[in-house]
């Protein structure tokens, strides 16, 4: 069991009887030798982050620096801190939901060289723990997942910040909280925003979400999509994939939006669009995908039918509310592995997957790796960029520069035996000029 504190460095032989590895805190090191087998499989599927390793491994860009990550602990997320690693980092990682860490691949990464901190099903207390662990080593570089470390750093790890440069973040919601922090000129260092980047949001929130999301609905309620209503809050990247993969499946989609552009957008892609008070009574399957909090409230469970699906697909466990449906339910039991199911007092009963927490990576393993390929070459080269530049930056939200993003979906291309036209001289005066 961990225990509960401050940001107090501990000593490294305390972490090393803690962990029986290094000081890396996981738990089971007889789980490594799976969670490489993992990792490698991952690996084999990733050329675009291999390719960058290879260069890593020549230049050594981060040597001397300390890298804090935390990002969902599985095989994918592995690979890039191996491949931060190579580039000369000691890198600090760890999860950033407790329940999408997995065990083995956690041994394994510790197994290969970099500091892990991570336990799958850990109590929010000892979540922050294994948060500040990682922070401990005072990095210079953070990779940040919805905004945990940043928060630290701000916060109650204040002083764990002294040697900061910068760092990348990769989710909408960590976005928001780094826009508002930024404009309440409190953002502690300049951070890169990763999740606005083409390969993102393109790539990653729409196909990667699409696919990952009802791979992990499926595994954990062996149920068919097709013939049900699908309801999809949020018709942001995430949602269309979501709602395009369900309809793919033979779903009839409901999309809610608080966007009229994004409504109309659904509404062309053929979907129904309407309120979360009109949708409630009609779905059979609810994802939520919008980054905010209390997307789907009592109000609305109250109107639900038997056996309705909640799900999250966003990032906090807010959008579905599930500490009202608590206070709301009669009684509640586990209907299958991760799933919740909660009895109202009309007989009515709703199954919770995840705990509300993000579906696909702790009902499931995550998006592809072919998917997170490109996403985690963008953290790679982003923080490269931020390790070069940052001591000259004033703490405030970049853009990835366009040519990271160009050069990783060009090598992606490459990889997919795929090619494309190129603009000739003519072609780009025509486009730069005014004349016909």
């Amino acid at each position: 069991m961990l225990r509960s504190g401050g940001c107090q460095n501990p000593s490294g032989e305390q972490r090393k009887r803690e962990s029986g590895v290094g000081v890396s805190v996981v738990k089971d090191m007889s789980l490594a030798e799976s969670g490489v087998r993992k990792i490698q499989w991952a690996r084999s599927f990733m050329p675009v982050l291999g390719g960058i390793e290879a260069r890593f491994q020549k230049e050594r860009p981060f040597e001397g620096l300390c890298v804090a990550v935390s990002v969902h602990l599985e095989a994918k997320t592995a690979n890039l801190g191996y491949v931060l690693r190579q580039g000369g980092a000691n890198v600090y990682l760890t999860g950033s939901n407790p329940l999408s860490t997995q065990d083995d691949v956690a041994a394994g990464l510790a197994s290969l060289g970099v500091e892990t901190f991570g336990m799958h099903g850990v109590s929010g207390e000892e979540y922050e723990e294994l948060l500040i662990k990682t922070l401990s080593c005072r990095p210079h570089l953070i990779i940040d997942d919805g905004g945990d470390l940043i928060e630290l750093l701000s916060g109650k790890c204040r002083d764990f910040g002294e040697r900061l440069i910068g760092g990348c973040e990769e989710t909408t919601t960590g976005i928001l909280r780094l826009r508002a922090r930024e404009k309440a000129g409190i953002l502690p260092c300049p951070m890169m925003a990763v999740n606005d980047a083409k390969c993102k949001h393109y790539y990653d929130n729409k196909y990667g979400t699409g696919q990952s999301v009802w791979d992990a609905i499926m595994h954990t309620t062996n149920l068919i999509i097709a013939g049900k209503t699908v309801v999809v809050a949020g018709f942001g990247w995430c949602g269309k994939g979501i709602a395009l993969r369900a309809a793919g499946l033979g779903a009839h989609v409901i999309v809610t939006e608080v966007d009229p552009f994004k409504a109309l957008d659904a509404t062309m892609n053929g979907f129904r669009v309407m309120t979360m008070e009109q949708a409630a009574p009609l779905g059979d399957i609810f994802v939520t995908a919008t980054g905010c909090r209390d997307v789907i409230t009592p109000a609305h469970f109250v109107r639900m039918k038997h056996n309705a699906l909640l799900c999250n697909a966003g990032h906090f466990d807010c959008e579905v509310d599930v500490a009202g449906l608590r206070k709301l339910a009669v009684s509640r039991k586990a209907q299958r592995e991760n799933i919740e199911g909660f009895t109202l007092s009309n007989g009515v009963t709703l199954n919770v997957i995840a705990e509300g927490r993000l579906v696909n990576l702790a009902a499931g393993n995550g998006h592809p790796a072919e998917i997170m390929d490109m996403s985690f070459a963008v953290q790679a080269l982003a923080l490269e960029w931020i390790a070069k530049r940052g001591r000259d930056l004033e703490s405030r939200l970049y853009p990835v520069p366009d040519e990271i993003d160009d050069a990783i979906a060009r090598v992606k291309l490459k990889a997919l035996g795929l090619s494309i036209d190129a603009l000739t001289p003519e072609q780009k005066s025509y486009l730069s000029g005014w004349t016909v």
